[in-house]
């Protein structure tokens, strides 16, 4: 491949991502993102938006600090005391980016900016320099590009550029361009702007229509060498292109996408489990590339042909993107090292208290499910990271339920190492559960979500419940699995409330959302 034919990777997984209602992250959990992203040769992190909060910006400079290799770039609006702040955030890097954008539709400029084309003109002008001056790298993005007239982008393309923008993004940020209508945007606006070889193009597109990674790659063969995209596809409505998918395809069809790209597939697997669980949002099971079904096979013919030869039904090798071709099957009569051995495979490294935590567990989750899968393990294993260092605890639940009566809980929870135990009745056992939580420790959040999902087949599988509570303002998402799902409900409330708790005394910020 030949220098032009580099296609730069820019993960937007801790901005656009975490704009996701309920996505929020915190400092300690963008950190391991970040330091993923950064192992697994992504580009450039955009760390965040250091003007949204003082949680932003110490991330965003905290990331800038840890980073090894990737550019870490901070998003600014188009105003001055935003540049400033990214430009502070990102001072630490090794190299560092100001990421500046500015609306440039009619419906934009008319019903959000309030501003004529002239005007917007002269804000890219200023703005840019502005950014130029205080680094070297500069990305401008027209915020929904896609809707705007060619003859109108290009001048502020133009503008861009000569201010000292170095990459220019045309984001697609409704979601609304077919790919054929995408790829021509970018070969016109390149045919036509004075100057346009001297910045890389970059995409950025949103699902809305299911279309993020399809246009993504028609703006790469439209001339645009930067696809700015997220892990799992998390973002604003639909989300954004997925990252996963833009580098297998890339990688998988080399025959009509000439390309490459520096990320790792090998951490693709990882860097999605990651995110899915400090975001809260989990992975759907046919999703491509890291859902649990992208390498299962079920079908009888499909079977035959994977024993013949794994080609005939994979199109890629299930090792390349981080995922065991076969698994070790674990069961009751499982020893701690046949268990340890299984941790690492999964890519566990714990402590030995954990350790033997999970191995109980371990050894009571055998005890009643007949086949204990990869996933069961996985979802112990998390469930045991996430309460360590809690300071409340699940001890010992009983339910009562029934048709005719009122649900009834009885439950005893470790508080800051004291046992307290308080029975409650509500409206069936989950809410009697949740009563008997808050008799216990009295608050005033309010449930936003509950959900549950069997973690694999059959009525014994594990159910993994996921709580969100929301309080003053503060959201906070927990989980918890157990082969019974009352059970599992109160550790995901409970691990809930004790993030909740676990933020309130931080101070009060509103986040921004844009691009």
């Amino acid at each position: 491949m030949s220098a032009q034919d580099q296609i730069f990777i820019f993960d937007t997984t801790l901005r656009d991502g975490e704009q996701s209602p309920g996505a929020s992250m915190t400092l300690e959990e963008k950190l391991q993102v970040a330091e993923i992203l950064d192992d697994m040769g992504v580009d450039i992190i955009e760390a965040g938006f250091p003007i949204a909060s003082n949680g932003d910006f110490e991330a965003v400079s905290e990331i800038a600090k840890r980073t090894k290799r990737s550019v870490i770039a901070g998003l600014a609006r188009a105003i001055h005391a935003d540049i400033d702040r990214a430009g502070e955030a990102v001072r630490h890097a090794e190299r560092g980016r100001i990421h500046t954008f500015v609306s440039t539709s009619p419906i934009h400029l008319e019903h959000q900016m309030k501003k004529t084309e002239a005007q917007v003109l002269d804000i890219i002008t200023d703005t840019v320099g502005r950014a130029r001056n205080l680094i070297d790298d500069v990305e401008w993005s027209a915020m929904d590009a896609t809707r705007t007239p060619i003859e109108y982008l290009c001048r502020c393309v133009e503008a861009a550029i000569r201010a000292g923008a170095t990459t220019i993004n045309l984001p697609d940020t409704v979601g609304y361009a077919t790919p054929d209508e995408y790829k021509s945007m970018f070969e016109q606006i390149r045919a036509r702007v004075p100057d346009a070889d001297k910045a890389i193009f970059s995409v950025h597109c949103h699902n809305d229509l299911g279309l993020a990674v399809a246009n993504s790659l028609a703006g790469v063969a439209g001339g645009a060498r930067q696809i700015e995209c997220t892990i799992n596809g998390l973002g604003e409505r639909a989300g954004n292109a997925a990252l996963e998918e833009i580098v297998m395809a890339i990688r998988t069809r080399s025959d009509v996408l000439p390309y490459s790209c520096s990320v790792e597939p090998r951490y693709l697997t990882r860097a999605s489990k990651l995110v899915s669980a400090v975001s809260g949002f989990p992975v759907q099971f046919n999703k491509a590339i890291v859902g649990k079904n992208a390498f299962a096979h079920e079908s009888g013919i499909h079977q035959d042909g994977m024993l013949k030869n794994a080609e005939t039904y994979e199109i890629m090798r299930p090792e390349d993107v981080g995922v065991k071709a076969t698994s070790l099957v674990m069961g009751k009569h499982s020893g701690r090292h046949a268990f340890r051995q299984k941790l690492e495979e999964l890519g566990y490294e714990i402590g030995d208290n954990a350790f033997e935590d999970a191995f109980r567990r371990f050894k009571d989750l055998a005890d009643r499910k007949k086949h204990v899968y990869d996933e069961d393990i996985e979802a112990l294993v998390e469930n045991e990271i996430a309460t360590q260092g809690e300071q409340i605890k699940v001890i010992a639940l009983t339910v009562i339920a029934g048709t005719g009566s009122a649900g009834k809980a009885i439950l005893t929870l470790d508080v800051d190492g004291r046992h307290e135990t308080r029975e409650c009745t509500g409206d069936g056992p989950i809410d009697a559960t949740f009563n008997a939580i808050k008799t216990i420790v009295p608050h005033d959040a309010r449930l936003s979500l509950y959900q549950v999902h069997a973690v694999t087949e059959g009525t014994d599988a594990q159910a993994e419940v996921s709580v969100r509570l929301e309080s003053n303002g503060r959201m906070a998402t927990g989980k918890g699995a157990d082969t019974d799902t009352l059970v599992a409900s109160a550790r995901a409330y409970i691990s809930a409330l004790n993030r909740l708790i676990a933020r309130q005394s931080k101070p009060d910020h509103q986040e921004l959302k844009a691009v």
